[in-house]
């Protein structure tokens, strides 16, 4: 055989290790698999125990993992924890499931959980509610977390599994030791994902990464419980606060999700053959104002009253869906279709025809013209139309309103101000709450009274209020909870603690490359996604 040249030596090997290459390209070359969403607003507060925002909550739910979780049939399921009962009701034991690990790569231990326990009961209605009932919470071993009552709680496991703000998440004790009115200075969970702050910019994007010594549970994902299998590399919030744009970035796939799809857009969307339009929470939202009850004029419950009489459901649901199969008139504080539904004193707000009552009991409410500083976010698709109509019902009956132009996450923050009008602080502002928030009135947080002391932005107090909160708390049959419920909605509406305007459901939009998307009582699911290219 004759010789090879050097030529043909290095010809042949260049043509081999081409080859080798083109094999290795798919594996070595493969481009992270990553979702691409809009979510319903910017992400700002990252502490999801400091806000009951739900882009906060959505947050919480991608870094941090909770003790207990709620399943599609409502049931309490273990989730980081299994738990057992004492035959005397007053004593649970939790005990932590192995493989938990924070994402500084830290055990997860019982005196974490205690002090994040401890720190959302501070701050969350229902878990306020809770320690009110606790006679002591410690750690008694590595795994092991010892709740003691002082009388029996029929509610305790459901305040520990809530499915929505505030989420009793689970975080590393020096963490948890923050105050609840100050944020913890960085984001470290054992939840499925971990959060990126190096990528993280407000008002334009939030990364996240698969958690890669993620435990998931056995059982199959159903909302918030069972296994949080992550199948994708990357999550990637994107904010784009027109909506027109978003939808046009969906249509095109340059994201692969939207939470809120526009009603007046749905027509477009429904008969794309790209993409999957779905309502993931089916049990809706509903939609409320809520005033502040430090300063004037919302101090003197007569004006309260006044504004009330003032309101009117459908306006704002027409402004706001404008679609029938999407929107509800509903009284009931504490939604419609539940055991707890009762329309009472919710008469003028359903039928609408309480303008003349409201301009005659403003008059002799003694309001003096002081303007009533309105927040109006519009970069929300499902926050923009409450507070233009709600100004001009406040008009028409007799109010001057300021209606301050701002967005989400602005309110979010401005909201949390005890400060007066004049100085930065506000008068009103509107939100929504899905269903699972406000279906009883324990877990309601604005139906509360405390006030200053633990109160919800607004700061009612109504001693009244909390004293039957306590009796439904102790209510042992569904009848005896029905009765105190509409003597709580009763109250609500005499003294305006917030005024129901609504229920409604909202559609997302997803990428038919996109499989796994799960439905669930408030939160987007990340987990079970998967995507194809």
């Amino acid at each position: 055989m004759l010789p090879i040249s050097r030529w043909k030596r290095r010809t042949i090997a260049a043509a081999l290790s081409a080859i080798a290459l083109s094999f290795a390209a798919p594996q070595a070359m493969a481009a992270p698999k990553t979702v691409t969403a809009v979510m319903h607003s910017d992400l700002r507060v990252i502490d999801p125990i400091m806000t009951t925002a739900y882009i906060t909550r959505d947050h919480g739910y991608m870094v941090y993992d909770t003790l207990l979780a709620t399943d599609s049939s409502f049931k309490i399921q273990p989730q980081m924890a299994d738990w057992k009962i004492s035959d005397d009701k007053l004593t649970y034991t939790f005990t932590l499931r192995d493989g938990l690990k924070w994402h500084d790569g830290a055990p997860v231990t019982a005196e974490d959980c205690v002090a994040s326990l401890k720190r959302w009961g501070k701050a969350d209605g229902m878990g306020q509610k809770l320690m009110d009932f606790v006679a002591s919470l410690e750690a008694t071993d590595a795994k092991t977390i010892t709740l003691k009552l002082k009388e029996p709680y029929g509610l305790v496991l459901e305040s520990i599994g809530k499915p929505s703000s505030r989420v009793p998440f689970m975080m590393p004790k020096r963490l948890a030791e923050t105050l609840p009115d100050k944020a913890i200075p960085e984001q470290i969970g054992s939840g499925p994902f971990k959060f990126v702050q190096g990528e993280f910019q407000p008002g334009v994007k939030a990364v996240y990464e698969k958690n890669k010594d993620y435990v998931p549970r056995k059982e199959p994902a159903s909302w918030t419980a069972g296994g949080k299998v992550v199948k994708v590399d990357r999550v990637e919030w994107i904010t784009m606060p027109d909506a027109q744009t978003a939808v046009n970035a969906l249509q095109s796939g340059d994201i692969d999700f939207m939470e809120q799809l526009p009603f007046d857009m749905l027509p477009v969307l429904e008969a794309s053959k790209d993409l999957k339009i779905e309502v993931l929470n089916k049990f809706g939202f509903q939609t409320l104002g809520r005033m502040n009850f430090l300063y004037p004029p919302f101090d003197n419950p007569k004006v309260r009253r006044a504004a009330f009489l003032a309101m009117n459901q459908k306006d704002v649901l027409d402004a706001l869906v404008g679609n029938a199969k999407y929107q509800q008139v509903c009284g009931a504080f504490f939604v419609c279709g539940t055991p707890l539904e009762t329309d009472v004193g919710a008469e003028t707000l359903v039928k609408g025809n309480g303008l003349a009552q409201a301009k005659k009991a403003l008059a002799e409410s003694g309001y003096d013209g002081t303007p009533v500083v309105v927040m109006a976010p519009g970069d929300v698709t499902t926050l923009k139309a409450q507070p233009i109509v709600a100004a001009q019902l406040l008009r028409d009956a007799g109010f001057k309103v300021d209606l301050q132009a701002t967005d989400w996450q602005t309110v979010v923050t401005r909201r949390a101000s005890q400060k007066p009008p004049k100085e930065g602080g506000w008068n009103m502002f509107f939100t929504n709450w899905v269903a699972a928030d406000v279906a009883d009135p324990i877990v309601n947080a604005s139906i509360t009274g405390r006030g200053k002391n633990g109160g919800w932005f607004g700061w009612a107090e109504d001693p009244k209020i909390e004293e039957l909160r306590d009796k439904f708390a102790r209510a042992g049959s569904a009848e005896e909870k029905k009765k105190i419920a509409a003597e709580i909605q009763t109250e609500a509406y005499d003294q305006v603690i917030y005024i129901p305007l609504g229920q409604y459901t909202v559609p997302s939009g997803w990428r038919k490359s996109l499989t796994g998307v799960l439905d669930g009582p408030a939160t987007p699911i990340f987990w079970n996604i998967d995507k194809s290219e």
